[in-house]
This record gives C-alpha cells, structure tokens and sequence, in this order.
C-alpha cells in the first residue's frame, strides 16, 4: 500500500509540473499576441530549416523569439538600419507544411546574409513599410 501511495504522488507532481509547464507556455503565447508590433512569423537562416515563432518591432529592431520557449529574450535581433527586403514569394509544396497556412515567404537580407521569414500579406506590406520609413543615410540619427 505504501509503494502505492508514493507512485501516486510521483505520478501527481509529474502532472503537476507539465500541467505548470503547458500553462506558462499559453501564457507567453498571450502575452506575445496581445503586445502592440508583434506578429507570427516563421524564420529560416540558411542552411537550417523553418522555425515557428514571433516577431516584434521596436524603435529601432525587429526581434524573433522562438514558440519553443519560455525565454523573454529573442533569439534573432536585426537593425532596423540594416534590415533589406529582396521580395517575396509564394511557398513551395514542401514549404507549406513547415509553415502557417496563408503564409508568404518574404526574402530578407541582414548585412548582406540572405534570411527567409514566412508571415500572412498584410503583416508583410506593414514590415517593408517599417524598414522603409526609416530615415537615410546622413539624415536622421541611426541610419
């Protein structure tokens, strides 16, 4: 009966824990969701392979933090001032299974190294206006 007893409570704190675990990862996906700039978006750096994640703006950044993780700390930062659009496209057959359904693959470079990040339409015409908007070289304070 005692064996039985202590599976019990290992079984309990073990649920317990996920439980916990699964909780606080809705929360953060909350949290993101509801912040102003933010919007989903899958990332490929060359040569590795899609990740579902979101991105956010700040003044001068676009950030990419992981779904994957609890972590408040992005795990891609790009400067505003070096961000470049090159296009965008439509997904391939295996793309769109790695990827969220509507999606558009928007081809960026960031100090010359080429990046891939897959978001709806209308978050893509606000992103290139975003980078756009900034101020030139020789006016303004960061470009």
């Amino acid at each position: 009966m005692e064996a039985l007893g202590v599976t019990f409570i290992c079984l309990a704190v073990v649920f317990g824990l996920l439980v916990l675990v699964i909780g606080a990862f809705l929360l953060r996906r909350y949290q993101l969701n509801r912040a102003l700039g933010t919007f989903d978006a899958s990332i490929r750096l060359p040569p590795k392979g899609w990740r579902v994640g979101v991105c956010r703006y700040t003044d001068k950044n676009l950030e990419w933090l992981s779904l994957l993780s609890l972590s408040p700390i992005p795990k891609f930062r790009f400067l505003r001032s070096s961000l470049e659009v090159e296009g965008w496209r439509a997904p391939t057959e295996a793309e769109r299974v790695r990827i969220q359904p509507g999606a558009i693959i928007v081809q960026l470079a960031y100090k010359g190294e080429p990046f891939d990040l897959a978001m709806k339409y209308d978050v893509y015409a606000g992103l290139s206006s975003w980078i756009e908007a900034g101020p030139v070289i020789g006016i303004g304070t960061w470009r």
